[in-house]
């Protein structure tokens, strides 16, 4: 097992905290940039970044601004926009450009920083979001960060809103793994995260429509090969999402994941990490 090094990264005006796996023998076949979703952190990566050095690449799990580790943003933008720039000034930081993994937010972030500068990344991997996102689901996801914002007496309390969440995942989620996101103060555990985050217009689902305009307008412009990895129980992409994606990106394609909802990386991170690494393998 690869062990990860802490490392940190200057975002637009924020530092940014990141974990690196590097391969431990011969040459580096590339890098990779993994960005999680929104309220994760990047612990939510571990196990694909170990596997990632396992196969030659150097691999950054980084905690977005407000997240985890990384700083929290004093104007509290925390828009869309905003992780785009921090994706742009890491990626660009590196000695080549990377492949850029982005699970949910962090794939958005991913799409709109590399349409804005295409020669930013040389392959895009978006987690189990689209353009065309459900408004269900999208309701859904922000309900359930808003629910944990007053914190949880205990950690079993978190571990059961987690599971009420995703009832449908064949490995339910451990108390030492939740405990990294989480952290106790005053009695009681709080998510490792901003609250301004969901508090944010720009992050509501009434926004949802401006966010898929200008989403869609950013994958028209991406020319680097793109793969989509869809939870095949998401109620966040749908099959016409999908199709909707695979039309504005030519050089996309997609696959699916058995058994996963939209948390695809903790419902099978073992199927996820396979077909990323194969599309890394086509990558070079």
């Amino acid at each position: 097992m690869t062990i990860a090094e802490l490392h940190s990264f200057h975002g637009d005006g924020v530092i940014l905290v990141a974990d690196r796996w590097e391969p431990q023998a011969g040459d580096v076949r590339g890098t990779v940039l993994l960005l999680h979703g929104g309220g994760q952190t990047r612990h939510s990566w571990q196990r694909t970044g170990n596997r990632l050095a396992q196969s030659g690449w150097r691999a950054y799990a980084v905690d977005l601004r407000g997240h985890g580790d990384s700083e929290w943003v004093a104007d509290g933008d925390y828009s869309i926009a905003a992780h785009a720039r921090d994706v742009h000034a890491v990626a660009s930081s590196l000695p080549e450009p990377p492949v850029l993994v982005g699970a949910s937010l962090g794939g958005m972030a991913s799409l709109t920083a590399l349409a804005a500068t295409p020669e930013l990344a040389r392959g895009l991997v978006l987690v189990d979001i689209t353009p065309q996102a459900e408004p269900d689901g999208l309701k859904k996801i922000h309900s359930f960060m808003s629910s944990g914002v007053a914190g949880f007496d205990t950690l079993e309390d978190a571990l059961a809103a987690v599971i009420a969440y995703n009832p449908h995942r064949k490995r339910a989620p451990r108390i030492e793994g939740l405990r990294k996101n989480l952290r106790h103060r005053d009695g009681r555990w709080y998510w490792h995260w901003d609250p301004r985050i969901i508090k944010s217009r720009e992050n509501s689902p009434e926004m949802a429509q401006a966010r898929e305009e200008h989403a869609r307008s950013a994958a028209s412009r991406i020319q680097v090969p793109t793969l989509l990895i869809r939870g095949s129980q998401s109620d966040v992409v749908s099959d016409d999402g999908v199709q909707d994606l695979l039309e504005l990106i030519p050089t996309a394609r997609h696959f699916d994941v058995g058994g996963a909802g939209h948390m695809v990386g903790g419902d099978d991170n073992d199927v996820l990490t396979e077909g990323l690494t194969a599309f890394l393998d086509e990558l070079g």
